[in-house]
């Protein structure tokens, strides 16, 4: 019950409805730490993008939605703590990749 008391505290400034990894972490004591995350990078793009869910094919040609490249870099920086990329621009790229796997299409 303390849990759920600490966790609504720490997130109760997100957005309803948001996705929020927690890694939690508990003790033979009955303690606890978590640390939470960033939510998915997919769950920004398709806010992004105004979708509602990605491509049902992706690869053919068929797109989605569109995001452009500012929206790519607010992204980035807002992910590129919790993603495997040395610098804002690595996280651009890994987000163009996860945008056009989903169908979307990147524009300037």
């Amino acid at each position: 019950m303390e849990f759920c008391k600490v966790f609504n505290a720490t997130t109760q400034n997100l957005e309803p409805g948001m996705p929020v990894p927690v890694v939690i972490t508990a003790y033979g004591d009955r303690s606890f730490t978590f640390v939470t995350k960033s939510p998915p990078s997919s769950y920004f793009l398709k806010r992004a993008a105004g979708i509602e869910k990605g491509s049902q094919t992706t690869g053919k040609g068929s797109t989605v939605g569109r995001v452009t490249m500012t929206q790519i870099r607010e992204i980035a920086e807002q992910k590129v703590q919790d993603l495997n990329a040395k610098d804002v621009d690595g996280a651009c790229r890994m987000l163009i990749g996860s945008a056009r796997s989903m169908g979307l299409e990147i524009v300037e």
